[in-house]
């Protein structure tokens, strides 16, 4: 359960308890805000659309009915409420004045926002095996990754995020927030609120620290392993055309591991003391806003078989116009 606290709290020193923030964002660039507002309602835009044709695609088709897609249509989804979580918000501050969210609102920003963020986290571990598994050991993959196997990992992959996200906002928001109220960002992200607490929040820090450990060092850790392995094998393999279609599989999850831990790790595996708004800003809109647009076309553009499955969907569309 989150603290929430009452609408009106008063301390024992009579200091009046922090009911609402206001979320600065970049009303420090004054008019750049509205040509910010078309690029990032474009953007998001693109990544709804984008997301929602692979997944749609993925569904539609029997031939993407494998564990790979099946993984990338779950973190598709993911990262459509991902982005829903806090691009809305953010576009509305962007032509608001009054730029403020509630305590418990706030909360459940963080809260839904880390949720998401730790699942695809953890996908793109269970990906990276289901690449190890196809690659490494294809006789046994079918064992391996049945469906049934599939659909328990894609559920820890929710369960144990929400379940880390939870700690974690318990953490922040059982915190006291006295009279700062001014969120130096667009959304309600950790370290950033963190920093409004007017008490010590050195062990709160720490095991926040710990939850962001286990859930970017460990699961990258843990791709970076079947990563080698798949090196291995690959090089193994006599023909040069069968090292490259391997290899291929492997590219486009890749690409996006690389931008997502590496914004992730950047802004989350550091004292937030080090934190500092205008750097972090820009690092955090790679992560809330590349990385979700970077999955969907990377995976349609690098990978022929979405492809070839998002012709045959709208060719068959075509044809059913035509028919009618």
């Amino acid at each position: 359960m989150f603290y929430f606290f009452p609408p009106l709290q008063i301390l024992a020193e009579n200091l009046t308890m922090v009911t609402e923030f206001l979320l600065l964002g970049f009303s420090s660039l004054g008019e750049i805000q509205l040509a910010l507002f078309v690029v990032f309602l474009f953007l998001y835009l693109v990544i709804l659309s984008g997301n929602v044709t692979i997944i749609s695609v993925i569904h539609l088709d029997k031939s993407l009915h494998t564990p790979m897609y099946f993984f990338l249509g779950i973190l598709s989804t993911s990262e459509t409420f991902y982005t829903f979580v806090i691009l809305p918000k953010m576009l509305i501050n962007l032509l608001s004045v009054a730029r403020t969210i509630s305590f418990n609102c706030c909360a459940l920003q963080m809260f839904f926002f880390l949720g998401f963020a730790i699942t695809n986290c953890l996908l793109l571990g269970v990906m990276g095996y289901d690449r190890y598994a196809a690659i490494c050991h294809p006789l046994h993959y079918p064992t391996l990754m049945s469906w049934q196997v599939c659909g328990k990992l894609a559920a820890a992959c929710a369960i144990g995020g929400f379940l880390a996200s939870l700690t974690v906002v318990n953490l922040v928001f059982s915190l006291p927030f006295c009279s700062a109220n001014k969120v130096n960002h667009y959304f309600c992200d950790i370290s950033a609120v963190i920093l409004l607490a007017c008490t010590n929040t050195d062990v709160n820090e720490f095991v926040i620290f710990i939850c962001g450990v286990l859930v970017l060092v460990v699961p990258f850790l843990f791709i970076c392993v079947s990563y080698l392995c798949i090196l291995r094998t690959i090089l193994k393999i006599p023909s040069a055309e069968g090292r490259r279609k391997a290899f291929s599989t492997c590219a486009s999850h890749l690409s996006v591991v690389i931008v997502h831990y590496g914004c992730a790790s950047f802004i989350y595996l550091r004292p937030t003391a080090n934190y500092v708004s205008n750097k972090d800003r820009l690092v955090t809109v790679t992560y809330t806003i590349v990385t979700p647009l970077l999955n969907p076309m990377v995976y349609s553009l690098r990978n022929k078989d979405v492809q070839l499955a998002i012709r045959k969907v709208l060719g068959k569309k075509g044809s059913l116009k035509l028919y009618n």
